[in-house]
């Protein structure tokens, strides 16, 4: 810089520009038609320096980095930087040459021009709930091509002179099952980015070269905080491994997440070599994916106060070659990315609980487990609905705390649609329980917070349902003793059937009237020996229906008893139990 830039200014900037991202988002919000968007908030937003690094990104869905983080570089590489003008915005979804991680999570960024100088860009993400493919939802637990999870948008441009390319619209409207929708939602992206130009001008009329100046401090500090926080962890390797259930009826095997991280003075490097390779499954990963869930794990675990931005992934490395699950090639499907990105964190935050064990934690939920219904409305034939929902699950427990219930975890962030929206928007299914699951969280010191169940029942026949989800096999393990939480499950009731099993990825399952679909969420692991844990927080579980006087016996060792309607403890045989023991 050829100006310093003091700290306190650095400071204000950087809550300038997250405003202006979350801006972007809060216009999003309010302007989408689809519920996936304007109800469950699955979007994100940022502002980038002119040279296209991410300088700030709104807290809305991590696993979004992986489609942020590159998108004006993607750009670059197809437009001249003297060829882009004022008025300009360019559209994306390609995993595999525009900068995406799935089909669904359509981007579109916007070069901010001060007369004809380029001085940043912003850009917002959102995903689609239909963007055509084998099945509605467009996320197949079948699929074996990225070709069968719909449209693929190579990055080409959306606005050109501030005018809206509608064959650009057209073409993704004509590919989905709910055209309406797309172009609500696409609009609203459109606007967003207005509103970030708008916001991006005041600034730097405001605060001219001292604006850019502190984009590029702020990239610096963010490197230099995490730097630091690397220098303070002992030096050493460490290793852990975990698995994903399977990915799909096509690769029924279990799949096999391998980390060693090697620490050594400011120096990580994350080396996944031993992971599995690809599959014929829709749960790969593109090396963008892999880069935003390293991102987001090692700032939770180190430095959760850095400013997200790209001087952050400039802090360590990562070694993983070409063809594994978690850096995948074409034509390998990516639909359901983010339970392979989930597992990818379970693993960081394993190898490295025991150097930073004031963080360390039980294993979450780390699932995105989802449910798609799907169907015409019997009504009007030219009505189509999808439903898309990710049903949250428990969060791990700490040394300090019991886990937290009913929470998405790592990366992912969306919102539940409530129970009213839902049934006002799709018609075709009524929710019959949302609860959360007794007993789920893992036992400990620290329990493990409660997975949730919630029941859905069909109320129209030809309605297909996909289910994609995992940790129905591998159970969310406990740390320092403590246990593991209870797996997921999908469970499908016939009227007037049997309860059927299915697994943890199901494509087009069709129900009829009085039908209905359980969705029992994981929940997390414990901290520490169950034994251990305060009596009187056992008896609290138990009146509060999170844990049963069964398991309150057998994992805690406390006897409680009801008495005239009341749960009392009974001290004498608790005592003699956990001495026992």
């Amino acid at each position: 810089m050829n100006r310093k830039v003091d700290a306190i200014t650095i400071e204000i900037i950087g809550n300038l520009l997250l405003s202006i991202a979350e801006e972007m988002g809060y216009v999003i919000i309010r302007s989408a038609y689809s519920t996936n968007i304007k109800e469950r908030r699955d979007l994100s937003t940022a502002v980038f320096d002119c040279d296209g690094n991410m300088v700030s990104q709104a807290e809305h869905v991590a696993m979004h980095l992986g489609s942020l983080l590159g998108i004006v570089e993607e750009v670059f590489k197809k437009y001249d930087k003297e060829s882009i003008r004022p008025g300009d915005m360019f559209i994306s979804n390609d995993p595999y040459g525009g900068g995406g991680t799935h089909l669904p999570d359509i981007t579109i960024v916007a070069p901010v021009f001060s007369e004809n100088r380029l001085i940043g860009w912003v850009a917002n993400l959102a995903h689609h709930s239909d963007v055509g493919g084998k099945v509605p939802g467009s996320t197949s637990g079948d699929a074996n091509s990225i070709f069968q999870e719909g449209l693929k948008i190579p990055i080409v441009k959306v606005c050109e002179n501030n005018e809206v390319n509608m064959d650009i619209i057209n073409m993704v409207m004509s590919n989905s099952r709910m055209p309406n929708e797309r172009y609500g939602d696409l609009q609203a992206q459109i606007a967003a980015n207005r509103i970030g130009i708008r916001r991006m001008l005041d600034s730097y009329n405001r605060y001219g070269e001292v604006l850019i100046d502190s984009m590029i401090e702020l990239q610096q500090y963010a490197y230099r905080k995490l730097k630091s926080g690397i220098e303070k962890l002992k030096d050493g390797v460490y290793e852990f491994e975990d698995h994903m259930d399977d990915a799909g009826a096509a690769s029924p095997d279990p799949i096999l997440i391998r980390l060693k991280v090697t620490i050594k003075g400011e120096n990580m490097t994350l080396d996944f070599s031993g992971t599995n390779k690809q599959v014929n499954g829709p749960i790969n990963v593109t090396y963008n994916g892999l880069l935003a869930t390293v991102f987001y794990s090692l700032k939770a675990l180190i430095d959760p106060t850095a400013p997200s931005n790209a001087g952050i992934y400039r802090a360590f490395d990562v070694i993983c070659e070409k063809g594994l699950i978690i850096n995948s090639e074409q034509p390998a499907p990516v639909g359901a990315r983010i339970d392979t990105c989930q597992r990818v964190a379970d693993v960081i935050f394993g190898a490295l609980s025991k150097v930073i064990p004031d963080r360390a934690m039980g294993c979450c939920n780390s699932t995105v487990t989802s449910a798609i219904f799907s169907g015409n409305d019997p009504k009007d034939k030219d009505v189509f609905y999808v439903y898309l929902e990710t049903i949250a699950g428990g969060s791990g427990a700490t040394r300090d705390y019991d886990g937290l219930s009913g929470v998405q975890v790592h990366m992912t962030n969306t919102s539940n649609l409530p129970v009213e929206a839902l049934e006002m928007e799709f018609p075709l299914i009524t929710v019959n329980k949302y609860e959360l699951r007794t007993d789920s969280g893992g036992a400990g010191e620290k329990r493990g917070g409660l997975g949730i169940l919630r029941e859905f029942e069909i109320q129209y026949n030809d309605i297909k349902y996909t289910g994609l989800g995992d940790r129905h096999i591998f159970a969310p393990w406990g740390i320092e003793g403590g246990k593991e939480g209870s797996c997921g499950m999908y469970e499908y009731i016939p009227k007037n059937g049997k309860i059927r099993k299915l697994p943890s990825k199901c494509t087009d399952i069709p129900l009829s009237k009085g039908d209905i679909i359980r969705v029992y969420t994981p929940g997390s692991g414990g901290y520490g020996d169950p034994y251990k844990r305060d009596v009187k927080k056992v008896l609290a579980d138990v009146i509060e229906s999170k844990v049963s006087i069964e398991k309150a016996k057998e994992d805690y060792g406390v006897i409680i008893e009801k008495v005239n309607e009341n749960f009392v403890v009974n001290n004498t045989k608790t005592k003699e139990l956990r001495e026992k023991c």
